[in-house]
């Protein structure tokens, strides 16, 4: 069965395990791209960007037919203004999502760059401009949208940098998000990757102020399945990783009005970006990178790709 041999319905943290980031993101488009149909494209314009190799369905019009004939390789020109979508990917670096609930699970950074490179190169293979934005308690990096596939190894580089941990304690998204729309120079789509553990406000004004600039935006709420039930016992000492505070519990005595506020919260942030005009998904560390690729796929077929 198909299923049962592609890397996006894999257990992340297994197929995390088998190789680098870049590796990862690899196999795990591949899985996510079989049996999908190509998307026609239209609308060359004159600014050659580069070679790429020729994939059934393309326009003829396009193979160079010089490199054809000189070294046997069928390759398509593509130019810079071939994409009709500017991405940029902003992602969570803060201390929060260096947590994970499981020694057998990855981190939600972990799980987040590694969606992140697959979100990236899934893009790219559309032929679409994609960058980066890396926060916490401020932007540490940023990485204009490029189209070109070359684009992909700068994004990884980027990620790999970022393990290198910062001193921060807390989280700005809502700053990230729009340093993110500073760098598309027009409407676009703007992806959040973070455990929004940050103040709903801000993020708020961010989304509705980027949505009236006519981006679309997204949340791709990243949670581990141990924030939502917390299912340890005894006395235990929680922990705020970004703002240290530090509460002694009983967990049978907190777990009702735990699970009720996290709920809560979820619910808040969906209220959030959906009545600011954006889209939110909450996406479990313990779910195939696959799951989130295909919404963030579907939403872009519904907003008119």
């Amino acid at each position: 069965m198909e299923g049962t041999t592609r890397a996006d319905l894999f257990d992340p943290a297994s197929l995390a395990s088998m190789g680098r980031i870049e590796i990862v993101a690899r196999w795990v488009v591949d899985g996510f791209l079989t049996g999908l149909h190509r998307s026609p494209r239209k609308g060359f314009s004159v600014e050659f960007a580069e070679h790429r190799p020729y994939q059934p369905g393309d326009d003829l019009r396009y193979l160079d037919w010089k490199i054809a004939a000189r070294a046997d390789r069928w390759v398509v020109k593509q130019f810079e203004e071939e994409t009709n979508l500017r991405a940029v990917l902003v992602l969570d670096v803060s201390p929060s999502m260096a947590w994970r609930g499981a020694p057998a699970r990855l981190t939600k950074l972990a799980y987040a760059e590694r969606l992140t490179a697959a979100l990236a190169l899934l893009l790219l293979r559309q032929r679409d401009a994609v960058g980066l934005v890396c926060f916490d308690e401020r932007v540490r990096s940023v990485l204009p949208p490029r189209a070109r596939m070359t684009q992909w190894r700068r994004l990884v580089g980027a990620l790999d940098r970022m393990r290198e941990g910062t001193d921060a304690r807390r989280s700005d998204a809502g700053d990230a998000l729009l340093q993110a729309a500073r760098v598309v120079r027009r409407p676009g789509l703007i992806v959040l990757i973070s455990d929004l553990l940050t103040d709903v406000a801000p993020v708020d004004r961010a989304v509705r102020a980027l949505r009236a600039a006519g981006h679309d935006v997204a949340a791709l709420h990243i949670v581990d399945p141990a924030e939502r039930e917390l299912t340890a016992s005894g006395d235990a000492l929680f922990v705020d990783p970004e703002s240290g505070l530090a509460v002694p519990a009983a967990v049978a005595e907190v777990r009702d009005a735990y699970r009720a506020t996290v709920a809560a919260a979820l619910d808040e942030w969906r209220a959030t970006f959906v009545r600011g005009g954006g889209r939110y998904e909450t996406v479990m560390t313990d779910a195939p990178f696959g799951a989130p690729l295909r919404r963030a796929f579907a939403a872009r077929q519904d907003s008119g790709r």
